[in-house]
């Protein structure tokens, strides 16, 4: 049996984009490749304008979802790992910390100090705390399979 856990883990540790999943006041779904900093494997950070869209539909309705997965997976292979969260622009109390981690997977010279994160720059940083976690099962998995791809809810 694959350790699904480890699965997911190594996942979000080796991918640099995840796909964040936004939705509009209305509900008009958007979805947005950012390069993010997890931490815990239960937040993830990322830096973006709050003119985009995605800053703007979080602005409205914070829930979000997100997948991280190897795109240059056979097809057949994949592996991929779910999350439902909710997101916000970090609060300026949580903003250095905050930024220390982004940071910690950044190149010095590619870094965000906390001063560059407030108005009048023109981003800021955001962090989508996750509620539930799930992985991809493919169907023809030995143990899981259901003859067509599912997710399996887990810890991590």
């Amino acid at each position: 049996m694959p350790d699904r856990v480890e699965t997911a883990r190594q996942l979000i540790t080796d991918n640099l984009y995840m796909a964040l999943g936004t939705a509009d006041e209305s509900g008009t779904p958007w979805v947005s490749p950012v390069f993010f900093t997890p931490h815990e494997f239960t937040d993830f950070y990322w830096v973006s304008s709050p003119d985009t869209q995605h800053s703007r539909n979080i602005a409205a309705r914070p829930e979000v979802s997100i997948a991280i997965f190897d795109t240059h997976a056979i097809v057949g292979t994949a592996e991929a790992v779910y999350f439902k969260a909710t997101a916000q622009q970090v609060p300026d109390e949580d903003l250095e910390a905050g930024a220390a981690i982004y940071n910690s997977k950044l190149p010095d010279t590619r870094a965000f100090p906390a001063s560059e994160l407030v108005a009048p720059a023109i981003f800021r940083l955001y962090r989508a705390t996750v509620h539930e976690h799930s992985v991809l099962v493919r169907g023809g998995d030995p143990e899981l399979g259901k003859g067509h791809d599912s997710r399996l809810v887990l810890d991590l």
